[in-house]
């Protein structure tokens, strides 16, 4: 099915998987409209699109601000007089056991990676009732189907939007809009340089690894033809089938790709 014509709201798009979206996207005829932090970022990616014959809108925003998310809705409708998608992407993580991870760093987790989501649902599931149309997108990862060492605060977060994605599908059904959450495994992003600026400290997981652009292209196929679950890495699929038959075989399976120490400048 084709994208062209379609509107998307994309959380965390000045870098990683939403930059990646954002570029894919467009290409495929999409009109994005570009929510971050990093107004430079966001202006340079805009201007590309712009350049190449795309449509793309900034919004300079905060996913921690529910009126932040709600404004960059509202630029897609007034820009673009309609929203189809919401990425809802922005995401950080730290690393560390319960006992090792502050109560502050657990706070701003839940502030990014859980509420800069529910926000992100709340202020597009109006447009899409509206339009009898609509698809909303979470960025999760593999550790929101099965956590694993030393990253028990983060997959929380993740394991919560899965949950938050699973109660309004179940709310939706027999609608035209769509609830989807995406599983990638690590992924070449600055995900690590983040981890290390908000903690102190990071990790690089063992198992297998894919690209941003990778992840875009599963994100781009999903909204094609929607489905619950979004793996661009396809064997990871396999994880939530084996915690779901052999949870004590699963502990010791994932102990086996605990993430590393390393140094990031």
């Amino acid at each position: 099915m084709s994208l062209s014509g379609r509107v998307a709201a994309i959380t965390g798009a000045s870098s990683g998987i939403g930059l990646a979206c954002a570029k894919q996207l467009a290409r495929e005829g999409v009109a994005v409209v570009l929510g971050a932090r990093r107004t430079s970022l966001l202006e340079s990616t805009a201007s590309q699109i712009v350049a190449a014959g795309g449509r793309a809108a900034i919004v300079p925003m905060d996913v921690t601000r529910e009126e932040d998310v709600t404004a960059l809705v509202a630029m897609a409708m007034r820009e673009f007089g309609r929203l189809d998608v919401m990425i809802c992407n922005a995401g950080f993580a730290v690393e560390g056991s319960a006992d090792d991870v502050t109560c502050e760093h657990m706070r701003q987790l839940l502030d990014v990676n859980y509420l800069g989501t529910f926000y992100g649902a709340r202020a597009a599931l109006p447009v899409f009732r509206r339009q009898h149309a609509g698809h909303l997108i979470f960025v999760s990862s593999i550790v929101g189907k099965r956590g694993v060492p030393h990253m028990g605060a983060y997959a929380a977060t993740k394991f919560a939007q899965v949950g938050l994605a699973e109660c309004l599908r179940s709310e939706l059904v027999g609608s035209n809009i769509h609830v989807s959450v995406v599983f990638p495994v690590s992924t070449e992003t600055e995900f690590t340089h983040v981890m290390k600026t908000s903690s102190g400290s990071a990790s690089r997981a063992r198992g297998p690894r894919q690209s941003a652009e990778q992840v875009a292209d599963a994100i781009a196929r999903g909204i094609a033809r929607p489905s619950a679950e979004i793996y661009p890495y396809r064997k990871a699929r396999a994880l939530g089938l084996l915690n779901a038959i052999a949870p004590a075989f699963c502990d010791r399976f994932v102990k086996k790709f605990e993430r590393q120490r390393v140094n990031v400048e």
